[in-house]
């Protein structure tokens, strides 16, 4: 059996970064229900955490696992589970598009200390301004919808 230890932060937003998760305690049942059902799915969550308009997952990736599989099932699996609640009026959605990157051994402790502070983080900081100034800095395209 082949050992991997390659971590994965991942963020993704609500389709036209609607605030669905404007509450605390929707955010707080949405990423225990995807940290719990990755469980099934072998997908190690490290930790998750977001805002009410997107999350962020940091995966440690198996030697059998693709980081579109990974997304699919999180992002497909989720919306249906919190659609099924009816914990709101309209439909969710996950945007389609999503930002994946690696994660260095010497930088698994900020990023996790950075997902785990989102909700403290965002209440100085725009997530629409901090997501416009990393795609400025590093040329990449913009997050379709």
């Amino acid at each position: 059996m082949p050992f991997i230890k390659v971590y994965i932060h991942f963020v993704w937003c609500t389709k036209n970064r609607t605030p669905f998760l404007d509450k605390p305690e929707l955010r707080k049942l949405m990423w225990f229900h995807i940290k719990e059902n990755a469980i099934n799915k072998q997908i190690i969550i490290d930790c998750i955490n977001g805002y009410d308009n997107h999350c962020h997952c940091l995966v440690s990736l198996k030697h059998n696992q693709t980081i579109q599989d990974i997304m699919q099932f999180i992002k497909g699996e989720s919306s249906h589970w919190f659609n099924q609640q009816a914990f709101i009026v309209d439909t969710f959605y996950w945007q389609n598009d999503y930002y994946a990157v690696s994660v260095a051994k010497s930088e698994i402790i900020r990023v996790r200390n950075y997902i785990k502070n989102q909700e403290s983080h965002h209440c100085k900081v725009e997530f629409q301004s901090e997501l416009d100034e990393f795609i400025k800095k590093n040329g990449f395209e913009k997050f379709s919808d």
